[in-house]
């Protein structure tokens, strides 16, 4: 245990020094030759070392190559700073080390608070045993789409668990055309098939057109077709836009249809007052995905899925064997049958930690502060004069595109295809890009409660100096 102890206060030392040096480091750096080799082709060791010098590796080969998310100046793609009060407890949950499928533990107990608590915070209906955290989103739509079609299935008499999909009418799903590819997984994995994904196209705001989702319901439902789930975005990856929830929540009561909405990213944005209004319809939803280790900051991994109906998930997934059996369980029985894993680890302590640390209060601020930078970028961009606004600002995500005045039309989209990678290696700012209304786009997403104006416009003129 001397070991241990002596482990321990080096590896505080190390997370303390390596985020109290962030801003003096570069963002992000290409690893190196020899660093690459050793972290590549390492042989398997025949004898054990001591911890020490394994910390001593960690510190000098693995530290110095981060990917950057934790870099105020870190724009990419929808990866937060970590959270201190999730680091801080980390160790304490690994030392522990449940199973949390269920049990009568304090891992299993405490995930009930922290779903309650992620369901209060973004105001959606929380029945208890109507969520449970998962790996990440893409784990949380697959729980999310499962028990859609298990619901739909037995509204027609059958049960896809013991039956499968072969012989019954193909079932249909609607996403946005700027919806997440996790949906796409999803339908491919659960045996929709992407064929009967539907995407539908969106507006000029790139919001989901609802116009166009009920004509191709009614379409698909007079071809003979099964619709059962229509799947809406709370803030795209893209824009952060948030698609017409009330809207889209109407059509799918009309029609039958499972309302699934993805928050993954932007399901916080509903604690900032000016965001607000644009979640209304949000808790008519049968189900939410939001991801902890997004907007919150809680080391990854960390998904959630709320569920209006907790039995639709448990129809799809319980499965409890005689080894398994619990006859202390309660009427909600095991984590572990609501969803695929039977072995989960202990994430509500970082999330727990996370909220208790922060208080509402203080997830509020996170997000209004970030949304604002978001603004405040925007503005900046639209008072240049070689840069052009994509879209409004909807959440804490500034779509927008490099256009100096002296370059022809048909060169804009490779120069800013290219600018990303061109920024990334220069080491001061870290942005990526995406293609967005049929042109390359750059974006720049905000979770990092310690980006300042200073460093708005450092991205600027890196992009400038990348160009």
């Amino acid at each position: 245990m001397d070991d241990l102890r002596r482990a321990g206060r080096t590896a505080a030392d190390l997370v303390a020094d390596h985020l109290g040096g962030l801003t003096g480091r570069p963002v992000w750096q290409p690893v190196g030759d020899a660093d690459r080799a050793w972290l590549t082709g390492q042989p398997l060791p025949a004898a054990g070392r001591p911890l020490g010098d394994l910390l001593d590796d960690v510190r000098d080969r693995i530290m110095p190559h981060p990917m950057g998310n934790g870099h105020p100046r870190f724009f990419g793609w929808v990866n937060s700073a970590p959270s201190p009060a999730a680091i801080a407890v980390s160790s304490l949950g690994a030392a522990l080390n449940p199973s949390c499928a269920g049990g009568d533990h304090a891992g299993a107990l405490l995930e009930r608070s922290v779903v309650r608590w992620l369901a209060e915070l973004v105001g959606f209906p929380h029945r208890p045993g109507g969520g449970l955290l998962t790996s990440g989103a893409s784990m949380a739509t697959i729980i999310a789409l499962a028990s859609a079609r298990q619901r739909a299935a037995r509204a027609d008499g059958w049960d896809v668990r013991t039956d499968g999909l072969a012989g019954h009418r193909p079932l249909v799903m609607y996403a946005s055309a700027e919806g997440h590819g996790c949906l796409r997984k999803a339908a491919e994995l659960l045996g929709i098939g992407s064929r009967h994904l539907r995407t539908v196209p969106v507006d000029g705001a790139f919001r989901l057109d609802a116009d166009a989702l009920r004509a191709m319901i009614v379409d698909d439902a007079a071809a003979g077709l099964r619709p059962f789930c229509v799947a809406a975005s709370a803030g795209t990856v893209n824009t952060g836009t948030i698609d017409p929830l009330d809207a889209i929540a109407d059509i799918a009561a009309e029609h039958g249809l499972w309302f699934h909405v993805d928050g993954a990213y932007g399901a916080l944005g509903i604690l900032d007052e000016r965001i607000r209004p644009a979640f209304a319809g949000w808790e008519r939803a049968d189900s939410v995905v939001l991801d902890p280790h997004k907007w919150l900051g809680v080391p990854v991994d960390c998904g959630c899925v709320l569920l209006r109906d907790p039995a639709a998930a448990r129809d799809a997934f319980s499965l409890v064997p005689a080894y398994l059996r619990d006859d202390t369980a309660g009427d909600l029985g095991w984590f572990a049958e609501y969803g695929p894993e039977q072995t989960r680890p202990f994430r509500a302590l970082r999330v727990w930690a996370t909220i208790s640390h922060l208080g509402r209060d203080g997830i509020v601020d996170l997000v209004e502060r970030t949304a604002a930078l978001a603004h405040e970028l925007a503005a900046m961009i639209e008072a240049a004069d070689d840069f052009e606004l994509l879209t409004p600002v909807s959440t804490s995500i500034t779509a927008f595109r490099y256009r100096p005045t002296a370059l022809a039309a048909a060169a804009l989209d490779d120069l800013n295809r290219a600018v990303p990678a061109a920024v990334q290696r220069r080491g001061r700012a870290f942005l990526t890009g995406t293609r967005l209304g049929g042109v390359e786009a750059l974006r720049a997403c905000f979770l990092n409660p310690a980006t300042t104006h200073d460093d708005l416009a450092v991205l600027l003129d890196e992009i400038r100096a990348a160009a």
